[in-house]
């Protein structure tokens, strides 16, 4: 067997971190459904529901979202606190410099999760669902992705 060592610097043996990996993607997958079964219960991925939102006729998807914000706000503050995590480890938000690539990139994000009824999450859910179209867009937003990263050293940053 060889050792390795974990993030904390610590000597673990193969078979140790192969227990841990199969334990952590057990529970990856547990959390992603209970997630991905939530939003579909609050109606988070129905194109209905983001028309709406996006011509101000409910407050339903501005409060989800809201209440996701407080949420990482308020666990952040907590997790911090009491330090729970390694004091290197502490999370810190870094601050990011303003490019005028933002706003088209921002205007082409929204037009298109206006247009579809969709951001990248609930596309899953959609394919999750059986709908079709989410598929092509799902292939969509792949393509798109891929040609940012060709693209990527000739955008402004």
């Amino acid at each position: 067997m060889k050792n390795l060592p974990n993030i904390d610097g610590e000597v673990q043996t193969e078979s140790a971190n192969q227990k841990t990996s199969l334990k952590n993607i057990f529970l990856f997958f547990a959390c992603g459904f209970f997630f991905g079964f939530v939003l579909v219960k609050a109606e988070v991925f129905s194109w209905y529901r983001i028309q709406e939102m996006f011509r101000f006729q409910s407050f339903h998807m501005y409060g989800v979202i809201g209440s996701a914000v407080v949420t990482g706000i308020v666990s952040t503050y907590i997790i911090n606190l009491f330090k729970r995590r390694k004091q290197s480890a502490s999370i810190h938000v870094a601050e990011k410099k303003f490019h005028k690539g933002i706003i088209p990139g921002g205007l082409i994000f929204g037009l298109g999760w206006g247009i579809t009824g969709a951001c990248p999450g609930p596309i899953f859910l959609q394919a999750g669902m059986g709908y079709a179209g989410a598929f092509i867009l799902l292939l969509a937003a792949l393509s798109g992705t891929f040609l940012y990263g060709l693209l990527r050293d000739r955008l402004p940053h």
